[in-house]
Order: C-alpha cells, then structure tokens, then sequence
C-alpha cells in the first residue's frame, strides 16, 4: 500500500474537451483455447512465445472468506500444506522437482481464491501438470509436518506484523467490512495457527480442493491442442465435489474512524479510505476509472505536490469480488503537518464529489486501462496472472471483456461514482507517523556456536514422469536474437522484434555512480535532478509533457534509467516524447525550490529510518574510512545547492556514450533504428566520459555486533556480509555462484532453507547473495526472524557456509544445481521487462547480452572439488560482519 515518493508533478485543470478514444490496433495473433473438463474443472490454454517457456496457474475458488470462524488464516495455512507432500509425491519429492527446475513455483491466498503458479521452461510442461494433478487429488496433512510448517508460517506472521503499513490495512479492512468475512485478510494470526489442527485442514481441503472448484489457466510457449490433451489425460478422472455454501456478504453502514499509528518510515502518510464497488458491481468500471482520475498527475490530488503540500500524493484502488477500498494518500515529511495535509486531501475529495471530473482525464483513464489490456501480454506470468485474475476473481470468460466495459464509461459515470462513494461521512481515516526509534549500538557478540549434527543430504528417487525430464542438462533452445548497432554519436542500440502484442518498449540506461560523479560539497544534487524529470521539457511544461503522454497511452520516466512503453502505432511519438524529456529536461527554475526543500525534507527522515540506518551499518562496517559509498547527503548540503549545481551535474553524467537503449516489441529493427537515431542523435557528450566504476578496497574485518532499533517491528532482520577478493571477472565467481544455489538460493532444497526453515521453523525465509562489480564482491546472508532465534539460526548458516568449504557438495546437489541453473535461462526472459534489464545490465558492465548462456556453459564444466576449492579460497565465515534491526535488544 504504501509507495516510495518518486516523480513530482505540477498539475493544473485543462480544458474540458471529450476526445474520441482511438479504434483499438488489431491484437497481434493470440492462440487461445477453452475446455471444460467434464468432472467440472475449466482450462483455458493461451500461446505466447516471447520465450521458450510456461506458467501454469491452478485456481482454487476458494480463500481467507470460507475460512472457519475464528480461524481466518485456514487458507493461508492449506496453501502452505501444498508444499509438503501429496499420496505419490512425497514434500522431498516435490522439493527435489522444484528446486531443479529452477522456474518459479510459489502461490498465494486471497479473499475468494488460492493460487498455486509455475513457471518453467516450456518442455517441462508435463513436470508441472503433473505436480497439479497430484496435489489435487489428496495431500498427506501429517501433523509432524504441519508442527514445522506452522513455525515457518509464525515467522511470516512476525514480518508482516512489523510492517505499519500493513497494520493500517488490516485495521481499515476491519472497519469497512465489519460483520463480513473481508473483515479479516488471508494472513491468520498466531493464536489461531496454535490451535489449527491437520484435522481442520483436511475439512478445509476435502470440503473445496476439487476439479468443480478450480480453473487451471496455462499461458506460454506451447501447442495449445496438445496441452489440452495432456491435462484431459492427468486432471480428467479426478472425481468432482459437493460444495459447501459459501458465506453470504452484507455490508453494514461504515463508522467513520481515525488511526494513529507509528511507522519506521522516512515520512509520513495521511490515508483516507472509502468503501468501493467490487468486480462484480456493474458500477465496478467507472469506479476504476474514477481511481485513475484522482491518481491521474494532472488531477487536483498531485496538485498539492508542486504547491509544497505534500511529497507526494494520488489515490490507489484494491478491487475485490464484493467491494474493493479506494484510498486517497498523502505524504509528508518527518515532522510535517499531518493534520494540514489529511485536511488537504478531504478537501480535494470532497470537491471532486460536488464539481465531478475534468472530462478530458476520463478519456485518457479510458484510453490507459485499454492499452493496459495490451502491454499485459508482454510477460508471460504476467498475462497468466490476468488471465486467473478476469476467470476466477473477476468472473469474466476473457481479461479483454474489459475493453467494452471501459468504452461504456462516460464522465457522468465517474461523476455519479465521486457522488455516491467518496463520501467521508463513511470514510476510515489514518495516519502514520514516522518515529526515531535510535542510533544503531554496539551490542555483545553471541558467544561460541552451539553444536549441532549436519544431516548428510541424500538422493531421492523420482517419479519416472519426472526423472526423465530432470535428467536433461542442456542449453535452452534460443528464441531470441537481438540486432546490435552503435549510433554516430556512441549510443549501444539493441533492438528484438516480436509480436507477442501491438505494443514497443524502450528501455534505456547511463552508466553512472553518484558517489563518484556527483562533485565535493554537492552530495543530493543527483536526487533533485531525477525529481525535476517530471516537471517537463523545455518545449512542453509538465502538464503539456503528461497530456502527451496520455494522448497516446504511454507510461514513461526519465532519469539513468529512462523508459517509454506505448501502442505500436505510436512508436516514433513515443520515442519523441522520451527524447525530449531525456535531452531537453525543463528543470524548472520556479519549482527548484519545492523539490529543493521537499528532497531536504525527505532526507532528513531517511537519516533517521531504521531500514536507512541498516543498510548504512552494512556499509560502515564493510568498507574503509573515506570509501566513496559512505557519502552521505544531509538536509543542509542539499539546502546549499542551485540550479546551476543540478545543471552542471546533469551535463557531465548524462552523455550518449554512456548510454544503452534496448527496443522490444512489434517494429522493425530497420524502423527502430531510424527513429531512435533521428531523435537521439543531437546529443552530444563533451570532455573526457566520467569514472563510473568505484575502486577496489581491502578485505573486511571482523566487527563488534551493531543493533538498530526499530519500535515497529516485532521481529529481527539480519544481515551477515563481507566483502571478498573476487570481483566480476574473476573466473571464481561462476563457482561461487553455482554452489550459492546449494547454499541459499532455492526453497527448500538449499541447505539453509532445508535447515533453518524447512527442519527447525526458525525463519520464514532465508537468501545468500554474492554481489559482483568491476572491483569489488561481496556475500551477504540476510533472514528474519523472531529475537530469541536470531542466535540458533546465526550459528546454522556459519555451520553450513564451513561445510562448503570443508567438504565437496554431493553429486546430487551439483547436478541440481546445474540443472536450476540451466532451466532459469528461459524462465529470467519471460517477460519484455526483464529481457530488457538483463540486456542493459550486460550492456553497461561489459558483459555479452547471452551471459546466461556463457554462465550456463561454465556452471556445466564445474566440479564439486572446484565449488569447495572456490569457498575456501574467498569465503571466510569468522569475517562475517552482523547487523541487525528490531526491537530494543534485550
């Protein structure tokens, strides 16, 4: 719910003028294929090949609101027995099969569904399905398994409970739901796991997880006839359900209230909530779209950014079957006047509920929701996640029953909505205030490790269905194949065509480092330059720039990181609305002082913030006095710089030959070209480029135990790192990185995850990183938990990383390791979005755009002596430096 501050926007009201929305572009080819089983369970099969790879998503009808009274997390609780073991796949099995097809395989729990999603290379489609088919036809529930998984569950209790923003949430859902089972979210609490048997999750289970029950959504690179015919021969003998009745929903009148609460942000939020229609309300599209009006950067609610009122502010919608919650936010700074901006935000509500809505934002909500339709296509889990959402949730046959919906708004529409649902007489009011919980503090060591026995790890014998497909370890086939060009004035263009949808991205990115460009006594000027983005060019204010943007449906930013997604019929506009923000930035000199004083006022709260403080105490403890990352800016420096400082900074970091572009979608690399270079191509660099990569440092020592309190939380977050003599081209990395998939990455088969959560429930979750630059690497462990087991689960991750190094891992967790590897190649490109990342990420660190492919190759050439050779060579577990964030320590 809440959302880090980002771009400022000065709006103002335009002129009233209803335009006709655009005729929607022919949709790029889309095989969709629709079955109905006949014991009752619905598939729908969609083709996308932006990669070699699939996402199935099984959905349950059935959530957090058929939960037993008193027991509001049964769902949750089910969700998570998925995971351990089924009559035929036993949870090692299982653990073993998921880990190795290195796709991924999580769920979720909402109000009316659960979701259980995979994503995997498209050859392991079977492996999927068969997981499915099996988990829905019977679960094991022993108690033994239920007793560890509860723990683990308790823990992501504690996190979710040292969040204030998700306290506000559960609050306000309470309040605007009373006496309906929305009241409560999918979560649970503690006292209720305590007393939730395996017996109750069996009823819950054998009550609802039925084919009749369910819709299996497949979306990837498959033939769809073919899939259909492998889920009739898995899913179609499995025997159908009597269904219990579903609770019935009725809403009482709403109380308006108002809630205090502390928050370990840097600022502040002031929060008014309303109750919305739901998905299947007929008023439920003009609702939305009058949700995209009030969020709109041209509407009345960002107005109060450029006026100083607010750092940030607009309005979000949480749709629901039944109701969804419409909540207006502000934010302001540590100490800002929370009572004037709430005021603030109820006054603009309150207007645009008397006055109505500029009709021109109503078309341009109109035209984004449609063209939204479309950009969903351009990630394969993302359009499974759409298409699960319209079937189960919504109730529609398609997501793009939408686009009719939409069309058949009018502005009269919206105004009755503003009318009718923005009254705050039945409103929930909350503010967060942010709170100094202290200065990190030195704190004793632990003490001598305990002794625990290390479970050797053994080979699991595999179902034949899945054996077959997991002892396959080769290279993904290749589906993509982007064509490389340098621009006259140094500009690394990349450009991949596809048609998975009527749409192009571009993503650009400069090779910067702050902390070495920005010039002594000037730390902060690179924040206010990237704010001062959104306030337009030199040819288009920023109510003409965001006008522009919404006349052709694009969602654009600037910045290092520069990005424009758009129509395909809209390409070279696009392009020339990115360029020009990009090149010819307004930086305003009549709003330098708002984002002057708003950038100040920001950072004197995030100076104070636990989560700031934390990760600052990581750094401190890791590298020397005086390294460049230890600059820091302060609400005075950041008040002692000018324009021409902010000028300046922007001449010399942004240059065309620290820059990358990458073009995905339906253009023509020849067209793609042209375009680009015709917009891009005055830019000019000047002088010699600027140092970008931040130089090499010594290893880090031992240090004594920091501890930063955090009022807020009632559970530790824990970081252990070091820095390494290994940096991104040392030929080690690829081992190191290899045996961290053994290590920490995975679910329950790293050994981490297998020992502090899976055996002990110590942790909901637990991750090892390795961080590599030009000159320099880092490892860091990082786990949550609650205080009295910080301790235990310390001493099992130092056990585990000295056993790596003490011993070879076994040929079984090698050839997992491998086979994870090589499967996630196809799964890191299933989306326009991280294709683009991965490339410009390659691109500015010098690295081949295929390295997945290069790291594939040397992961298949490493033996288990090399992977412990590498641990013992870098790795150095007494090193380890600890910090931790959470309540006062005892």
């Amino acid at each position: 719910m809440s959302r880090a501050v980002t771009r400022i926007v000065c709006v103002f009201l335009l002129l009233s003028i209803s335009l006709p929305l655009p005729a929607l572009a022919r949709s790029a080819r889309q095989e969709v294929l629709r079955a109905t089983l006949k014991n009752g369970l619905r598939v729908v099969v969609v083709r996308n090949n932006l990669a070699p790879v699939v996402t199935t998503m099984m959905n349950y009808l059935v959530g957090s609101n058929e939960a037993p009274t008193g027991f509001p997390g049964t769902a949750h609780a089910l969700e998570h027995m998925m995971f351990r073991g089924s009559p035929g796949l036993s949870k090692d099995q299982l653990a073993e099969i998921t880990a190795a097809m290195g796709g991924n395989f999580d769920a979720d729990t909402q109000d009316t569904v659960t979701q259980y999603f995979f994503t995997v290379p498209a050859d392991d489609l079977d492996v999927a399905l068969h997981i499915a088919a099996i988990r829905m036809r019977g679960l094991d529930l022993s108690q033994t398994q239920w007793e560890k998984e509860r723990s683990a569950i308790e823990q992501e209790v504690s996190r979710d409970l040292s969040n204030p923003q998700y306290l506000m949430f559960k609050r306000l859902q309470a309040v605007l739901f009373k006496g309906t089972p929305y009241a409560h979210d999918a979560l649970g609490t503690r006292l209720s796991f305590n007393k939730t048997t395996t017996a109750m999750l069996r009823k819950f289970y054998e009550s609802w997880y039925a084919p009749n029950n369910a819709i299996l959504v497949i979306v990837g690179d498959v033939n769809p006839q073919a899939t259909l015919t492998m889920v009739k021969n898995l899913f179609g003998d499995i025997p159908t359900k009597r269904l219990p009745p579903r609770p019935v929903v009725k809403f009482e009148p709403v109380q308006p209230q108002t809630l205090h609460l502390p928050t370990d942000t840097p600022y502040g939020l002031a929060v008014i909530t309303f109750r919305m229609p739901g998905y299947h309300s007929p008023d439920y599209a003009a609702a939305d779209i009058l949700g995209d009006v009030l969020a709109s950067q041209r509407g009345s609610l960002y107005a109060l950014v450029p006026q100083g009122k607010a750092l940030y502010a607009g309005f979000v919608g949480f749709p629901m079957p039944d109701a969804g919650l419409g909540i207006g936010i502000g934010v302001f700074p540590k100490g800002g006047d929370s009572v004037r901006l709430t005021k603030e935000i109820s006054q603009v509500l309150a207007q645009t509920a008397k006055a109505g809505v500029p009709a021109d934002l109503v078309t341009a909500a109109k035209r984004q929701e449609i063209a939204q339709l479309e950009f969903q296509k351009n990630s394969v889990d993302g359009l499974a996640f759409a298409w699960s959402n319209a079937l189960a949730v919504q109730g529609l046959k398609s997501p793009d029953d939408m686009i009719a919906a939409f069309r058949k708004v009018t502005a009269a529409d919206v105004n009755r909505m503003a009318r009718e649902y923005l009254n705050q007489e039945r409103a929930f009011t909350a503010i967060l205030t942010p709170e100094f919980s202290g200065k990190p503090l030195a704190a004793k060591g632990y003490g001598g490790a305990e002794s625990f026995n290390a479970v050797p790890e053994k080979a699991v014998l595999l179902p034949k269905w899945a054996e077959t497909a997991l002892t396959r370890l080769k290279l993904p086939r290749r589906t993509l194949h982007p064509i490389i060009s340098t621009l006259p004035n140094g500009i690394r263009l990349i450009v991949q065509p596809t048609d998975i949808s009527d749409t192009v991205s571009v993503y650009g990115r400069i090779e910067s480092q702050p902390d070495l460009q920005q010039p002594k006594g000037q730390d902060g000027v690179a924040g206010i330059l990237d704010s001062l983005f959104s306030y337009g060019t030199t040819t288009l204010d920023r109510l003409a720039f965001q006008k522009a943007l919404d006349d052709i449906a694009a969602q654009e930013t600037a910045g290092t990181d520069f990005s424009i997604q758009a129509p395909a019929a809209q390409f070279e506009r696009a392009v020339q609305l990115l360029a020009d923000n990009e090149l010819h930035p307004a930086l305003p000199a009549e709003y330098f002082p708002v984002v002057q004083q708003q950038t100040a006022q920001l950072q004197a709260g995030q100076l104070q913030s636990p989560t700031y403080l934390f990760r600052r105490a990581i750094i401190k403890a890791l590298v020397p006095v005086g390294d460049p990352t230890l600059r820091e800016a302060t609400p005075q420096g950041i008040m002692g710089l000018n324009l021409a400082d902010v000028r300046g900074y922007y001449d010399q970091a942004f240059r065309p030959d620290l820059t990358t572009i990458v073009v995905i979608g339906k253009i023509a690399p020849a067209e793609a070209k042209s375009v680009v270079e015709k917009y891009f191509d005055s830019w000019k660099g000047h002088g010699p480029k600027p140092d970008t990569d931040l130089p090499p440092i010594v290893l880090s020592k031992p240090a004594p135990r920091t501890v930063v309190p955090d009022k807020t939380s009632v559970q530790d977050t824990v970081a252990l790192s070091e820095t390494l003599g290994v940096n991104l081209f040392s030929p080690d990395r690829y081992a190191l990185e290899l045996g961290n998939i053994v290590l920490g990455r995975g679910f329950y088969a790293s050994r981490l995850g297998r020992d502090l959560r899976e055996k002990r429930g110590l942790v909901y979750s637990v991750g090892t990183n390795f961080t590599f630059t030009h000159a320099r690497g880092t490892f860091t462990v990082e786990y949550g938990c609650d205080p009295d087991k910080v301790r235990e689960a310390r001493n099992l991750i130092v056990r585990d990383l000295t056993e790596m190094q003490n011993a070879p891992v076994t040929a079984v967790e090698l050839r997992r390791a491998k086979t994870m590897n090589l499967r996630a190649i196809a799964w890191k490109q299933a989306s326009v979005a991280s294709i683009a990342d991965n490339w410009l990420t390659y691109a500015t660190e010098g690295l081949p755009l295929d390295e997945l492919r290069v790291e594939a190759r040397h992961y298949l050439a490493l033996t288990a002596p090399q992977v412990q050779a590498a641990y013992k060579r870098w790795l150095r577990p007494d090193d380890l430096v600890e910090v931790v964030k959470g309540p006062e320590p005892k």
